[in-house]
């Protein structure tokens, strides 16, 4: 069978190209073209338009860059067309998603399955709507969605979580990792421009506010995204004044040796939990004691980070908007260094986490309920 993949971020990529994989060992003969990235096309699908091209977020480079989604999402629905697949498999993403899933169920071309869902309970429920008329089926990564989307009269699956099955098949190829002479500081400031350009500045000032009670400074590590030049990272570490090492392609790496963790919220709060390194979780936005205070009338959840989401409390800080100053940063970061009164109670939050995600097999789960969706 043919199927068409689309996903529009790093973590999106990851986890569409393991999909890929399982797709793969169930149908040999299946065939992939994609919107994605360097690890779908690394999985077997031929890549049509690479995901940074079409990655932008917040309003004005939205706005600014409007003509090139617009000659994207053109494109897209001419390739599904002239493809045509057996299915279409959309892999979170849904500003641009949802409209490539109601223009192929309306022109009726083929199903369409949702893998990873659009994170609707925090904000824009209204997409259920959508949801329900153009995705035959969507499959939750999350142990929470299926009670949210049920109260709402929509029934979907738990597979599992593709994060988890990532970080195990690291462990498990990487046993031991050799320790460093220096306490490792991992600094995971977002997979997008914007977030990097936001954050990583006052990630890097609250480090040279801080060393460890026993005089070893902190070594902080960039783990930097694929799509993004190494410029970039470079140009802030120097108007900083903080030496900083840069590795693209090894978070996980970086995550097997840290000792805590500054993470821009997303996926990264999970693999950072999943490693087992105390995190402070720390997202700046322009204009952000605005966006704090009106952040209970946009979003339908009391936290942002998947952690917090997942055990129902804050079990790692949150420094969203104007609280993320480097102040406030270094003192929390304090409190989850080793001899920090809160490094503890964040590592048995972790293990609550792990149980309540369950077992390994969210990709391969998937695949088999998708063939057989479609043989059925």
């Amino acid at each position: 069978m043919k199927y068409f993949i689309i996903a529009g971020e790093a973590s999106g990529d990851l986890h569409a190209a393991h999909l890929i994989r399982a797709l793969s060992a169930e149908d040999p003969q299946a065939a992939f073209q994609c919107y994605g990235g360097d690890e779908m096309q690394a999985a077997g699908a031929t890549l049509l338009r690479h995901y940074r091209d079409l990655a932008y977020m917040g309003f004005l480079p939205v706005l600014r860059h409007l003509p090139d989604i617009l000659r994207g999402m053109r494109a897209c629905k001419a390739a599904i067309e002239a493809f045509k697949p057996d299915a279409v498999i959309l892999v979170d993403y849904p500003g641009f998603n949802l409209k490539i899933a109601r223009y192929v169920s309306t022109k009726g071309l083929c199903p369409v399955f949702y893998y990873i869902s659009p994170k609707i309970w925090a904000w824009k429920s209204w997409r259920i709507r959508q949801i329900r008329r153009y995705v035959t089926r969507l499959y939750s990564i999350l142990p929470f969605e299926p009670a949210w989307f049920a109260r709402r009269g929509y029934e979907i699956e738990y597979v599992g979580n593709p994060t988890l099955d990532e970080v195990t098949a690291y462990k498990t190829a990487h046993p031991t990792q050799k320790a460093t002479d220096r306490p490792l500081l991992a600094l995971l400031p977002g997979s997008r421009r914007q977030e990097v350009t936001d954050n990583l500045q006052r990630m890097l000032q609250a480090v040279s506010l801080l060393k460890t009670t026993d005089n070893r400074p902190l070594q902080p590590v960039v783990a930097m995204a694929p799509a993004l030049p190494r410029s970039l990272y470079e140009d802030i570490a120097r108007r900083t004044g903080v030496k900083v090492e840069l590795e693209a392609g090894k978070t996980y790496d970086i995550l097997a040796q840290a000792t805590a963790a500054l993470v821009t919220s997303g996926t990264a709060t999970l693999e950072t939990a999943l490693f087992n390194v105390p995190q402070v979780v720390c997202y700046y936005v322009s204009f952000g004691r605005f966006i704090r205070l009106m952040k209970h009338l946009v979003l339908s959840v009391k936290h942002v980070s998947l952690v917090n989401l997942i055990v129902g409390r804050e079990a790692v800080p949150e420094l969203i908007g104007d609280q993320m100053s480097p102040q406030r940063v270094a003192q929390e970061l304090a409190r989850i260094l080793p001899d920090g009164e809160g490094r503890q109670a964040q590592l048995q939050a972790y293990a609550e986490l792990q149980e309540k995600l369950g077992q390994p097999g969210a990709p391969q789960h998937t695949a088999k309920d998708i063939i057989k969706e479609l043989r059925g």
